[in-house]
């Protein structure tokens, strides 16, 4: 019999992803749970299964496309059977969403095996990666790929169309028109343009502060190298997100919610502290859940396997969502300021500047160098307003700035 597979709600509402490869072509033999085709959301790229044995007999979507949710994705014809039916959308939903839970930001690891043959030979790479090099008509079998594991980067198309590029090409390049190039919007970046454009439709204000890192630089500097032996890095982070974390305990409405038609707040036990990422697929926001129950020890090595995950394009659906407050560490990159954009349906975001060591006058009037970073808050004027985001800031930083105070407060 022939039927269709319903391409089902694969989390959060998600009604619609990009069909990013095609595994098994029209005409072409499958197994049950080989893996069909690559689709990409907001958040995840997830494998879909095929699930009977049979013939694949019709794609609805071709690669680069949108499919819909609720639609059919791919046709196949069940061996053994003659009746003619429609698979229908719950039992294949119920074969993805066991893979939604083990399957991760552009990972590409199956989740069961068969014999090697069954598959079509697989190079590593991000969707992203993937559709450039569809769009280019570059072979990723044929790139040798200079990531972790092998896996292709960007800049391994650049050096491959370099290498293979024909002799006269190179001549024509110095006299030939420059064209413009097309590129669509989809996936994280798709996402990010989604996220941005709704949340700037809530009235931010900026509050910038100045925070002092003499006395948590030299404790930093203790501690560090009795982690670095436990492979933890001890980054400024952990304490950041501890001395937030208590600091709301007397700001509870910085962990709050609002609800659709601002009638409503909730204020939210745990606080899940996001850490804006710049990953090679684009900014995500991953989070640490439940930072007011964690030590400072506790942060530092959850903190160190997430930004490990992220550079990997391993980080979860889990670890993506439910964040209750941002901090965006623009200032790793450079940057003294910035007026950030609030993450989703939170209250406020800070993002931190770069450390500089800057001259200041002491209290008995004499110029000393001091380690200094600016605190840049923006927050939701509907809610929030500029004293209260000051009084938050100044016990954030007295935490900071005197970090032998935390310790009255830890339970």
């Amino acid at each position: 019999m022939y039927e269709d597979f319903i391409l089902p709600d694969i989390g959060e509402g998600i009604v619609e992803c990009e069909v990013v490869t095609w595994y098994v072509q029209e005409g072409e033999a499958v197994l049950e749970d080989q893996v069909i085709a690559d689709v990409m959301t907001d958040k995840v790229t997830v494998e879909i299964p095929a699930l009977h044995n049979g013939i694949l007999t019709k794609h609805y979507y071709q690669q680069g496309e949108i499919a819909k949710v609720g639609k059919p994705l791919y046709q196949i014809q069940i061996e053994g059977l003659t009746a003619v039916t429609t698979q229908t959308t719950m039992e294949s939903k119920q074969a993805i969403l066991p893979q939604l839970e083990e399957q991760t930001v552009c990972s590409q690891q199956p989740l069961q095996k068969v014999q090697e043959q069954d598959y079509p030979q697989r190079a590593l790479a991000t969707p992203a990666v993937r559709r450039i090099a569809r769009e280019q008509q570059i072979d990723l079998l044929q790139v040798q790929g200079s990531g972790k594991g092998g896996r292709v980067l960007k800049e391994d198309l650049t050096q491959h169309q370099a290498l293979h590029a024909p002799a006269e090409a190179c001549v024509e390049t110095a006299t030939s028109t420059q064209h413009n190039r097309v590129e669509n919007i989809s996936g994280i970046r798709a996402a990010m343009a989604k996220q941005m454009t709704a949340a700037n439709q809530i009235p931010h204000f900026t509050y910038v502060d100045e925070l002092n890192l003499n006395k948590l630089a030299k404790l930093r500097a203790q501690l560090k190298p009795a982690l670095a032996e436990q492979g933890i890095q001890l980054s400024f982070l952990p304490f950041f997100m501890k001395a937030l974390a208590l600091a709301i305990t007397e700001f509870p409405i910085l962990n709050a919610k609002l609800n659709a038609d601002c009638t409503e707040i909730s204020y939210l036990a745990d606080v899940n502290i996001g850490i804006a990422m710049d990953t090679p697929i684009g900014l995500l926001v991953p989070n640490i859940k439940s930072v007011q129950t964690k030590s400072i020890l506790h942060i530092a090595q959850e903190l160190t396997a997430l930004i490990a995950q992220a550079r990997s394009g391993k980080l979860s659906r889990e670890q993506l969502t439910g964040g209750t407050i941002t901090l965006s560490n623009i200032g790793a990159l450079g940057g003294t300021v910035a007026t950030p954009i609030i993450n989703g349906n939170e209250m406020a975001i800070c993002a931190l500047g770069k450390l500089q060591r800057l001259p200041r006058f002491n209290k008995k009037g004499k110029v000393r160098q001091q380690q200094l970073m600016n605190l840049c808050w923006s927050g939701d004027h509907r809610v929030l307003d500029g004293g209260t985001i000051a009084r938050f800031n100044n016990l954030w930083r007295s935490y900071l700035e005197q970090p032998e105070t935390m310790l009255l407060q830890l339970n």
